[in-house]
């Protein structure tokens, strides 16, 4: 399976911030925003990643990650020249899927818990179709919501309604078995001008081949899209590392644990790195290998 991030867009409601710079780009306590959909590819397995991305900001993701060898894994890059929808995301990268089954998630999601890496390999299981995440929400309002009927069956997925017919709300992260390039192809503009994913969602629906993976207690899926979601994100992952003084979307830790990268190359990359908080976790991470 191949995984697509998302992150391009304008980031207007950050603005006056993201004039200066790409929305996911910006920090969530001590990591740029983007290392957190990164982690959660990279904690299913997933090696082989698009970013997609504006053409102004492409040049300082690959700054940043170059093309993913420290980490294991291989980076490629894509501009997205206009914000035309999430299903935008499978033409721009279709000839990296190749008719591969794909993970995509959007630039500005976090998703947290114990249990994750076990959740995303039951999601990635996908019996020939497509399978979605659910979360319950306080203001389904401002996302898509799934439509259950008296079995709990997903009937419908609605974007934004007005009158939301549940509170399970469909986060940033889908999976699609390699017809989806050619399901979204079929997408139609919505009235506001974007291929929507909830009409690829639907499309696998209406066949039949889409499941559902209930997320419940324990996890935690914040967006980063508003000041006031971005500053909740910092302050949540500041909690969790200081309580526990483990830290999250550290990629390094992420690839030497899941044998993407051996104890050599982790140590090169820790000294090439300045002297700071991060490093020093992954100085500490260096210093206990082998001990447990």
């Amino acid at each position: 399976m191949k995984g697509i991030i998302l992150a391009g867009g304008k980031g207007t409601r950050l603005a006056p911030v993201t004039k200066l710079i790409n929305k996911h780009l910006l920090p969530v306590y001590d990591k740029p925003m983007i290392y957190y959909p990164l982690s959660v590819l990279m904690l299913a397995d997933i090696r082989e990643i698009l970013i997609i991305s504006t053409e102004e900001a492409i040049p300082q993701f690959q700054t940043l990650l170059g093309h993913g060898e420290n980490l294991g894994i291989s980076i490629e890059y894509a501009v997205q020249p206009e914000a035309n929808g999430l299903a935008e995301a499978f033409l721009i990268g279709r000839t990296f899927l190749d008719g591969d089954p794909c993970a995509l998630i959007l630039g500005d999601n976090l998703f947290f818990g114990s249990g994750l890496p076990e959740l995303l390999s039951s999601a990635k299981r996908l019996d020939g179709g497509a399978k979605i995440l659910a979360y319950q929400v306080a203001n389904p309002r401002d996302y898509g919501v799934l439509k259950l009927d008296s079995e709990n069956r997903v009937v419908d997925i609605l974007e934004k309604p007005d009158n939301p017919p549940s509170r399970w709300a469909v986060p940033g992260l889908y999976f699609f078995n390699g017809d989806v390039a050619d399901i979204a192809a079929e997408v139609k503009p919505s009235a506001r001008g974007e291929l929507e994913i909830t009409e690829v969602i639907k499309a696998y629906l209406e066949k039949g081949s889409l499941s559902v993976e209930w997320v419940g207690r324990g996890y935690a899926w914040l967006d980063m899209g508003t000041h006031e979601s971005l500053l909740q994100a910092s302050q949540f992952i500041e909690t969790v590392e200081s309580r526990q003084m483990l830290k999250i979307a550290c990629l390094e830790e992420i690839a030497f644990r899941r044998g993407f990268i051996d104890i050599a190359t982790l140590r090169s990359v820790v000294e090439a790195q300045p002297k700071t908080p991060y490093s020093d976790y992954l100085e500490l991470l260096l210093s206990n290998y082998g001990q447990h």
